[in-house]
């Protein structure tokens, strides 16, 4: 049960805000300069922000784009949108032109919040969007955009939360699918922030006093389960790393430096610290460390317990669930198991039918939401009824992600049973990339699919047709992959392409991509 109405604003963090002195943002950028924010100095600059966001015409319901990299802003824009209603929509700074066209059109965006690196690609492509009637830039001017500084140091740190009902949609992620562009995922105002209150407490293990580093990028929803709600659901105070790219040893230092006791990274994160060398870095602080995103080794468990005596700990979930199988203390954890399912889900691995199978028996990973739908599913694929439709089978969400659980109720990870590639905490769905890669002249065919990597789990990879006139060389595969970073968000183009004659096909036309992943995953087709 959850209550009928529910702002996490009003509801968590203005009562956090009642100690003037607890800590909600610790902050450090590459040159070592140090912000920090106390939960009043949030909930006062958010109010500011409301007030400066009413006044460019942006309201309850309105949807807010926002294209940042880690700063304090991104945080303060969060908790004004939940504040005044108004739904967020949090997209990558990797995102080119065609992406932001894409979301400002799909969200029918009213407003759109970004920096002045961001500026020019909102601007190249806002004329096809004429529901967006504010652009506010961080960090200075830019013409016919209003100064973010300016709008909210004008403005009133009076404003009366609006009591928000739990099922008011309050976050729109973008997810990726395996056919199609990114899907909108709708969350409301208990889904993520009252339902993330179960993951800040029994996966992330945070208290009072706690200083939690996640490091998710600001445009995925795993920013929201794990530098929003997860930790300031328990009073923690979250550290924010501002750096354009992840660096292994300085990681290390910052570790080493300040007080984190906790952290939440994808198992990549964890390989690429222990390959720089953790065990010469005394990490005093650090007490629990959990990992999400893709799966996780033991090699990965093993080592980081000899170089720091910590067990990291798996969870699974999606852009459209919050938690669902985690690995808590001070339960055992079983290296390579996700774990077991989250109190308040019913997790189960069923058939075709929707039958709930037995220990050992692969399936599909599903969440019962009959007759009670559990409150960290997501509401909705955005005004696509359809797709929304596709992803129940019976009493079950599907999560399209292939499991089997063990005697003791430990779910162990199989794959995707989709062609989504996992990859280094990204989703990424193959259409988008084979997409970019058509439009290159030379490009006649192209299928992607995921590739086994020692330190990314697994990469994208390409097999492309070439059209007649061109031949294969590895300068016109660099080239190709640098026409899709140029094409779309850089973070999906293939680190590997083979250039083949042909495709495998069904008999229908379909490019049987699954047979591309057996060969790559030395699988039998």
């Amino acid at each position: 049960m959850h209550p009928e109405r529910f702002n996490f604003t009003r509801d968590v963090l203005d009562k956090l805000a009642s100690d003037p002195t607890r800590l909600a943002i610790w902050w450090v950028d590459v040159g070592d300069h140090e912000l920090k924010m106390t939960f009043a100095e949030l909930c006062v600059e958010s109010r500011r922000l409301c007030n400066a966001l009413k006044s460019q015409g942006i309201g309850r319901g309105d949807v807010v784009v926002v294209i940042l990299p880690r700063l304090i802003e991104w945080w303060v824009i969060n908790i004004a949108c939940l504040r005044m209603g108004a739904v967020i929509s949090p997209g990558p700074m990797q995102l080119k032109e065609e992406d932001i066209r894409y979301r400002l059109e799909r969200t029918e965006a009213a407003c759109v919040i970004t920096d002045l690196e961001g500026a020019p690609g909102v601007d190249a492509v806002v004329g096809a969007c004429p529901g967006v009637k504010s652009k506010i830039v961080i960090g200075g001017q830019s013409p016919g955009w209003a100064s973010y500084e300016d709008v909210v140091s004008e403005s009133s740190d009076v404003f009366d939360t609006v009591d928000t009902h739990s099922d008011e949609m309050a976050a729109i992620y973008f997810t990726s699918g395996t056919s199609g562009y990114p899907k909108m995922t709708v969350h409301t105002h208990v889904s993520y922030p009252l339902r993330h209150k179960v993951t800040g407490q029994l996966w992330l293990d945070l208290r009072e006093g706690d200083l939690h580093w996640n490091f998710s990028d600001t445009g995925w929803a795993k920013a929201g389960w794990s530098s929003i709600y997860g930790p300031w659901s328990q009073g923690a105070t979250v550290f924010v790393h501002h750096a354009r790219h992840f660096g292994a040893e300085r990681t290390l230092e910052l570790l080493a430096r300040y007080p984190i006791s906790t952290m939440c990274a994808a198992p990549t994160v964890y390989r690429m610290l222990l390959l720089q060398g953790l065990g010469t870095t005394k990490l005093k602080a650090l007490r629990h460390c959990v990992a999400a995103g893709e799966p996780l080794n033991a090699e990965v468990v093993d080592g980081w317990r000899r170089d720091t005596d910590i067990t990291i700990r798996e969870g699974y979930g999606q852009t459209e669930t919050s938690l669902l199988v985690g690995s808590f203390p001070p339960m055992e954890a079983r290296p390579g198991s996700m774990g077991t399912p989250v109190p308040g889900y019913d997790v189960q691995v069923v058939d075709e039918k929707g039958n709930v199978l037995g220990p050992g028996q692969e399936g599909d990973i599903a969440v019962r939401v009959k007759p009670v739908r559990p409150m960290g599913l997501f509401r909705e694929y955005w005004k696509d009824p359809e797709l929304t439709a596709e992803v129940y089978r019976g009493d079950w969400y599907i999560t399209g992600d292939r499991a089997y659980h063990d005697e003791d109720g430990y779910f162990w990870f199989v794959g995707r049973a989709d062609d989504v590639i996992i990859t280094s905490g990204y989703r990424i769905g193959p259409f988008e990339v084979e997409s970019a890669l058509l439009g290159h002249e030379a490009v006649a065919e192209s299928a992607v699919v995921s590739s086994p990597d020692r330190i990314r789990g697994e990469i994208v990879k390409a097999f492309v047709v070439l059209k007649p006139g061109f031949g294969p060389s590895e300068l016109l595969a660099e080239e190709l992959q640098e026409h899709v970073k140029q094409s779309t968000a850089p973070f999906k183009y293939p680190r590997a392409i083979e250039f083949v004659d042909r495709l495998p096909k069904t008999t229908s036309g379909k490019t049987k991509r699954a047979a591309l992943r057996a060969v790559e995953w030395a699988e039998t087709p």
